[in-house]
């Protein structure tokens, strides 16, 4: 089972991709993780560059989410949503919208942040994005990494138990829904 991970983050050191590589680590074992690094590679959408030819790194994006049975997203968030770089790399992978690389795709969020909310909102932005697209949302477990500086060492390890414990219930649930 193919399972395309992205990360809204472009920060080096982030605690979002960090989650990603923790939630590898926890999956069950028929899982295998295609992680996305070309996040900032992405030009801003432009519906006249989407023609017959799009940007090598948008066929790149569409592909390997084609060919994912389902996707792990783990975003920050800015300014009560979601950060733009994850937007727009959404906005890309689910054009054009009737053979959309995220139709019907399972896909399941978590997010990290140092706040005392995690990252509520951006995951409700992210909810709200993909009832359009007409993805298969994972409804819960939930998982909002809050105060995220104290769940991780300074390796980038997930450190806490308890949300390595969700993130686990998360990426099963994933599966689950995979499986039908």
């Amino acid at each position: 089972m193919r399972i395309f991970a992205i990360s809204g983050s472009l920060r080096t050191g982030s605690y979002n991709t960090a989650l990603l590589r923790a939630a590898e680590h926890v999956a069950p074992e028929d899982m295998q993780f295609d992680h996305y690094d070309r996040l900032a590679d992405l030009p801003a959408y432009n519906q006249d560059l989407d023609g017959d030819d799009p940007p090598a790194v948008v066929t790149d994006l569409r592909d390997r989410i084609h060919g994912a049975d389902g996707v792990l997203i783990a975003t920050p968030e800015y300014n009560y949503s979601i950060p733009g770089a994850l937007k727009n790399a959404i906005d890309w992978a689910s054009r054009p919208a009737a053979s959309s690389s995220l139709l019907y795709k399972p896909v399941a969020l978590m997010g990290a942040a140092p706040t005392n909310f995690g990252t509520v909102r951006a995951q409700l932005a992210l909810r709200q994005c993909f009832v359009w697209i007409d993805a298969k949302v994972v409804i819960k477990p939930e998982v909002i990494v809050f105060r995220a500086q104290d769940r991780f060492d300074a390796d980038g390890n997930l450190t806490d138990e308890t949300t390595s414990a969700m993130v686990k219930d998360l990426v099963t649930a994933l599966r689950d829904l995979i499986r039908g």
